[in-house]
């Protein structure tokens, strides 16, 4: 909810709110109800699996009590060093460009941006950037899951 000061109000916020106020409006169960609720769904299944993906690096680094508490992101939260807002950026996009942990079609979210930042404070930033470049390799080809293993696997994308 909007007033809730548990999130911040970022793009991805007003794009799953407006969603979810426009698919309300609609009858129950009606095609455009169906539509908007599986669009609804996939958003919010995109964004925990971003979040799982970002907690389980943090886990990594040794953060397995504090992962939530970095990830948690309010309206009240501030970068701790306005120096350091620079600095969040450019990891933040060389995490989006060069990784997988977001996926393709994902806008940068101002939230992680706060993560990054509290990750710079703790001087943790570059060594995030590094589990998160073994663990989510940008690769080409079809991500997939082989029975028993924990990491995607790539297949080789067909020749044209």
């Amino acid at each position: 909810m909007p007033h809730d000061v548990s999130h911040t109000e970022a793009d991805d916020d007003r794009i799953l709110y407006n969603l979810i106020v426009v698919r309300n409006q609609q009858a129950k169960d009606s095609e455009e109800w169906q539509k908007l609720n599986y669009d609804i769904y996939t958003l919010r299944q995109i964004r925990r699996e971003v979040r799982n993906r970002w907690k389980r690096i943090l886990e990594d680094l040794g953060f397995q009590k504090e992962a939530d508490s970095l990830l948690s992101v309010t309206k009240l939260s501030t970068i701790s060093d306005s120096k350091n807002t620079r600095k969040a950026r450019e990891i933040l996009l060389k995490l989006a460009e060069e990784t997988n942990i977001f996926p393709t079609s994902w806008e940068l979210s101002e939230r992680y941006l706060f993560v990054v930042d509290r990750l710079i404070a703790l001087d943790a930033a570059e060594e995030f950037f590094k589990i998160a470049s073994r663990t989510y390799p940008k690769k080409p080809g079809i991500p997939c899951l082989v029975d028993g293993q924990k990491e995607l696997h790539y297949l080789p994308l067909p020749s044209p």
